[in-house]
């Protein structure tokens, strides 16, 4: 063997290696991004589950001011819209506010809201006792509906942070849904039998 095709040999192994090694990078790299997330509280996710209110004194000396912004993911054609843009609270109270949506395909769609604070701290101090992304959202063809979320601002929030904005968007996992429904029930997935 040449000293040329060996040198070619090695490089090509070295370039598969290097594959390889993005390959497994991307793969661990969601999981690696959560736990950096979690340890540094910077990552702007808000609890996926309601939180517990209790009857705490509300600081009316201090006004935070939560900004609602609202997004729908590419191919996703619902319309998707805050009755209210923006709200000035004081922590420690419950505050109430609704989100339209209105699906104008011709077919039921499943769709599920992901929120994001920023400033990611921000989403340490916010806390939500009812929200329509704690589950699916199941929309008929040209169905609307209003979907309320209450939250509260808890009083330990930075003195530093006086403004901050919560952000949904909105993802269809119509697809996703049926699929868990076929895992669950697998009868679902037998054809019907014939007669004899």
């Amino acid at each position: 063997m040449s000293t040329q095709s060996a040198r070619n040999q090695s490089l090509t192994l070295r370039l598969l290696l290097v594959v390889v090694a993005m390959f497994g990078f991307g793969f661990a790299l969601v999981p690696l991004y959560d736990v950096f997330c979690d340890i540094t509280g910077i990552n702007g996710k808000t609890e996926n589950q309601a939180a517990v209110w209790q009857d705490v004194a509300v600081d009316e000396s201090r006004t935070v001011t939560v900004e609602f912004i609202t997004r729908t993911n590419t191919g996703m054609p619902w319309e998707f819209r805050a009755e209210t843009r923006r709200v000035k609270v004081h922590p420690g109270e419950i505050n109430t506010v609704s989100f339209y949506v209105r699906n104008p395909a011709s077919s039921e769609i499943i769709a599920q809201a992901i929120p994001s604070v920023s400033p990611g701290q921000a989403a340490l101090y916010l806390n939500k006792t009812e929200c329509f992304c704690f589950n699916q959202q199941p929309l008929q063809a040209g169905q609307e509906a209003w979907m309320p979320m209450s939250f509260y601002v808890d009083a330990n929030l930075p003195q530093d942070i006086s403004y901050f904005t919560l952000q949904y968007t909105l993802y269809d996992v119509t697809a996703r849904a049926a699929d868990l429904a076929e895992k669950e029930n697998p009868y679902l997935r037998q054809p019907a039998s014939g007669s004899r």
